[in-house]
Protein backbone atom coordinates (compact mmCIF):
# COMPACT_ATOMS: atom_id res chain seq x y z
CA UNK A 1 0.00 0.00 0.00
CA UNK A 2 1.59 3.21 -0.68
CA UNK A 3 2.56 6.01 1.64
CA UNK A 4 0.23 9.19 1.68
CA UNK A 5 2.30 12.13 0.73
CA UNK A 6 1.67 14.14 3.88
CA UNK A 7 3.61 10.83 5.72
CA UNK A 8 6.47 10.52 3.23
CA UNK A 9 9.99 11.23 4.38
CA UNK A 10 11.57 12.52 1.07
CA UNK A 11 15.12 13.49 0.83
CA UNK A 12 15.18 16.87 -1.45
CA UNK A 13 17.25 18.80 -3.02
CA UNK A 14 17.19 22.81 -4.16
CA UNK A 15 19.33 24.31 -6.61
CA UNK A 16 19.28 28.05 -7.27
CA UNK A 17 21.87 30.62 -7.45
CA UNK A 18 18.52 32.83 -6.09
CA UNK A 19 17.93 31.91 -1.86
CA UNK A 20 14.22 33.45 -2.42
CA UNK A 21 13.42 31.24 -5.37
CA UNK A 22 14.76 27.63 -3.06
CA UNK A 23 13.02 28.95 0.32
CA UNK A 24 9.79 29.90 -1.98
CA UNK A 25 9.83 25.99 -3.57
CA UNK A 26 10.37 24.79 0.49
CA UNK A 27 7.66 26.55 1.66
CA UNK A 28 5.53 24.52 -0.53
CA UNK A 29 7.76 21.27 -0.38
CA UNK A 30 6.94 21.42 3.46
CA UNK A 31 2.79 22.23 2.82
CA UNK A 32 2.96 18.74 0.36
CA UNK A 33 5.20 16.70 2.32
CA UNK A 34 5.31 18.15 6.08
CA UNK A 35 8.31 15.52 6.84
CA UNK A 36 10.80 16.23 3.77
CA UNK A 37 14.59 17.00 4.29
CA UNK A 38 15.51 19.38 2.53
CA UNK A 39 19.09 20.33 1.18
CA UNK A 40 20.06 23.74 -0.36
CA UNK A 41 22.55 24.89 -2.95
CA UNK A 42 23.05 27.37 -5.22
CA UNK A 43 26.42 25.90 -6.60
CA UNK A 44 26.29 23.51 -9.54
CA UNK A 45 29.62 22.12 -8.42
CA UNK A 46 27.96 21.51 -4.91
CA UNK A 47 24.60 19.62 -6.77
CA UNK A 48 27.03 16.16 -7.24
CA UNK A 49 28.55 15.74 -3.85
CA UNK A 50 24.85 16.19 -2.11
CA UNK A 51 23.58 13.72 -4.47
CA UNK A 52 26.43 11.22 -3.68
CA UNK A 53 26.73 12.14 0.50
CA UNK A 54 23.11 12.70 1.32
CA UNK A 55 21.10 10.08 -0.70
CA UNK A 56 18.92 12.82 -2.38
CA UNK A 57 15.49 11.39 -3.45
CA UNK A 58 14.11 14.25 -5.61
CA UNK A 59 16.07 17.36 -6.88
CA UNK A 60 14.44 20.48 -8.12
CA UNK A 61 17.25 22.62 -10.07
CA UNK A 62 17.50 25.68 -12.52
CA UNK A 63 18.55 25.01 -15.91
CA UNK A 64 21.43 27.97 -15.14
CA UNK A 65 23.75 28.99 -12.86
CA UNK A 66 26.65 31.70 -13.29
CA UNK A 67 29.05 28.77 -13.46
CA UNK A 68 27.10 27.56 -16.32
CA UNK A 69 24.52 25.00 -17.72
CA UNK A 70 22.85 22.01 -15.93
CA UNK A 71 22.43 20.31 -18.63
CA UNK A 72 26.05 18.25 -18.87
CA UNK A 73 25.44 17.28 -14.73
CA UNK A 74 21.74 15.35 -15.44
CA UNK A 75 23.91 12.18 -16.31
CA UNK A 76 26.02 12.46 -13.64
CA UNK A 77 23.26 12.74 -10.99
CA UNK A 78 21.40 9.80 -12.90
CA UNK A 79 25.00 7.92 -13.02
CA UNK A 80 25.05 8.25 -9.09
CA UNK A 81 21.46 7.26 -8.05
CA UNK A 82 19.31 6.21 -11.21
CA UNK A 83 16.12 6.55 -8.96
CA UNK A 84 16.46 9.98 -8.82
CA UNK A 85 13.92 12.32 -10.12
CA UNK A 86 15.15 15.49 -11.55
CA UNK A 87 12.32 18.34 -12.25
CA UNK A 88 13.99 21.53 -14.06
CA UNK A 89 12.50 24.90 -12.83
CA UNK A 90 13.90 28.07 -14.78
CA UNK A 91 12.95 30.59 -16.77
CA UNK A 92 14.27 29.44 -20.21
CA UNK A 93 11.32 29.35 -22.72
CA UNK A 94 9.85 25.53 -22.38
CA UNK A 95 9.31 25.03 -26.12
CA UNK A 96 13.26 25.98 -26.96
CA UNK A 97 14.97 23.90 -24.14
CA UNK A 98 12.51 21.35 -22.48
CA UNK A 99 13.90 18.54 -24.59
CA UNK A 100 17.25 18.90 -24.06
CA UNK A 101 16.92 18.32 -20.60
CA UNK A 102 14.53 16.08 -21.06
CA UNK A 103 16.60 13.99 -23.30
CA UNK A 104 19.93 14.21 -20.71
CA UNK A 105 17.67 12.50 -17.62
CA UNK A 106 14.89 15.23 -16.36
CA UNK A 107 11.94 13.71 -15.19
CA UNK A 108 9.99 16.93 -15.65
CA UNK A 109 10.08 20.84 -16.62
CA UNK A 110 8.61 23.28 -15.13
CA UNK A 111 8.47 27.26 -16.11
CA UNK A 112 9.14 29.67 -12.97
CA UNK A 113 6.57 32.34 -14.75
CA UNK A 114 3.66 29.69 -13.75
CA UNK A 115 1.43 31.31 -11.20
CA UNK A 116 1.62 30.28 -7.79
CA UNK A 117 -1.10 27.59 -7.76
CA UNK A 118 0.09 25.72 -10.76
CA UNK A 119 3.74 25.65 -9.23
CA UNK A 120 2.03 24.14 -6.21
CA UNK A 121 -0.14 21.62 -8.50
CA UNK A 122 3.25 20.43 -10.88
CA UNK A 123 5.13 19.83 -7.43
CA UNK A 124 2.33 17.58 -5.84
CA UNK A 125 2.28 15.75 -9.54
CA UNK A 126 5.67 15.42 -9.17
CA UNK A 127 6.18 14.13 -6.08
CA UNK A 128 3.48 11.77 -6.49
CA UNK A 129 4.50 10.16 -9.39
CA UNK A 130 8.02 11.27 -9.57
CA UNK A 131 7.40 13.23 -13.09
CA UNK A 132 5.51 16.53 -14.19
CA UNK A 133 5.42 17.32 -17.94
CA UNK A 134 3.43 20.43 -18.81
CA UNK A 135 0.92 20.63 -22.19
CA UNK A 136 4.03 22.17 -23.60
CA UNK A 137 6.11 19.49 -22.64
CA UNK A 138 4.04 15.89 -24.10
CA UNK A 139 2.91 18.21 -27.02
CA UNK A 140 6.86 18.33 -27.60
CA UNK A 141 7.42 15.25 -26.50
CA UNK A 142 4.53 13.80 -29.05
CA UNK A 143 6.05 15.80 -31.95
CA UNK A 144 9.50 14.20 -31.21
CA UNK A 145 7.68 10.19 -31.79
CA UNK A 146 7.12 11.47 -35.23
CA UNK A 147 10.57 13.95 -35.63
CA UNK A 148 13.20 12.36 -33.26
CA UNK A 149 15.62 15.04 -34.59
CA UNK A 150 13.87 17.79 -32.74
CA UNK A 151 15.34 16.03 -29.44
CA UNK A 152 18.73 16.92 -31.24
CA UNK A 153 18.96 20.54 -31.62
CA UNK A 154 22.34 19.24 -33.41
CA UNK A 155 20.83 18.81 -36.69
CA UNK A 156 19.70 22.08 -37.48
CA UNK A 157 23.43 22.50 -38.10
CA UNK A 158 25.62 22.10 -41.78
CA UNK A 159 27.84 19.26 -42.00
CA UNK A 160 30.72 22.42 -42.15
CA UNK A 161 28.55 24.12 -38.79
CA UNK A 162 29.12 20.80 -37.21
CA UNK A 163 32.72 20.06 -37.75
CA UNK A 164 33.43 23.07 -36.75
CA UNK A 165 31.24 23.06 -33.26
CA UNK A 166 32.74 19.48 -32.79
CA UNK A 167 36.21 21.57 -32.47
CA UNK A 168 35.11 24.44 -30.85
CA UNK A 169 34.32 21.11 -28.03
CA UNK A 170 37.75 19.55 -28.21
CA UNK A 171 39.22 23.13 -27.29
CA UNK A 172 40.18 24.18 -30.48
CA UNK A 173 39.78 28.30 -31.23
CA UNK A 174 39.33 30.33 -33.64
CA UNK A 175 42.84 30.37 -34.85
CA UNK A 176 43.74 26.86 -34.45
CA UNK A 177 40.17 25.88 -36.44
CA UNK A 178 41.20 28.61 -38.95
CA UNK A 179 44.09 26.93 -39.79
CA UNK A 180 42.95 23.07 -39.41
CA UNK A 181 40.43 23.68 -42.03
CA UNK A 182 42.36 26.16 -44.42
CA UNK A 183 39.76 28.74 -44.04
CA UNK A 184 39.65 32.68 -43.45
CA UNK A 185 39.34 33.66 -39.48
CA UNK A 186 36.71 36.08 -39.97
CA UNK A 187 35.33 33.11 -41.78
CA UNK A 188 35.23 30.45 -38.47
CA UNK A 189 34.02 33.95 -36.36
CA UNK A 190 30.74 34.00 -38.80
CA UNK A 191 30.33 30.33 -38.60
CA UNK A 192 30.33 30.25 -34.44
CA UNK A 193 27.86 33.06 -34.65
CA UNK A 194 25.41 30.84 -37.15
CA UNK A 195 25.69 28.09 -34.68
CA UNK A 196 24.80 30.08 -31.54
CA UNK A 197 22.11 31.51 -33.13
CA UNK A 198 20.61 28.28 -34.49
CA UNK A 199 21.24 26.57 -31.04
CA UNK A 200 19.84 29.46 -29.54
CA UNK A 201 22.96 29.53 -27.36
CA UNK A 202 25.33 32.15 -25.98
CA UNK A 203 28.94 30.52 -24.83
CA UNK A 204 31.07 27.82 -25.59
CA UNK A 205 30.54 25.82 -22.16
CA UNK A 206 26.27 25.39 -23.36
CA UNK A 207 27.86 24.32 -26.81
CA UNK A 208 30.59 21.90 -25.45
CA UNK A 209 27.36 20.68 -23.15
CA UNK A 210 24.93 20.09 -26.18
CA UNK A 211 27.86 18.03 -28.77
CA UNK A 212 29.08 16.07 -25.74
CA UNK A 213 25.10 14.86 -25.02
CA UNK A 214 24.28 15.12 -28.30
CA UNK A 215 27.36 14.29 -30.60
CA UNK A 216 28.40 10.83 -31.23
CA UNK A 217 31.90 11.53 -32.20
Amino acid sequence: MEVPTENKEIIFLLADDHSIVRQGMEIVINDIVPKATIYHTSSLQQVIELVESKGIEMAIIDAHFPEGNSLHILPQMKALNPDIKILIFTGLEEELHALKFIKAGANGYLSKLSEEDEIREALSTFIQKGEFFSDISRNLLVQFIYNPNLMNPLTSLTKREMEIAAMYAEGYGNLEIANTLDIKQNTVSTIKKNIFEKLKIENIVELIDLVKIHHKI
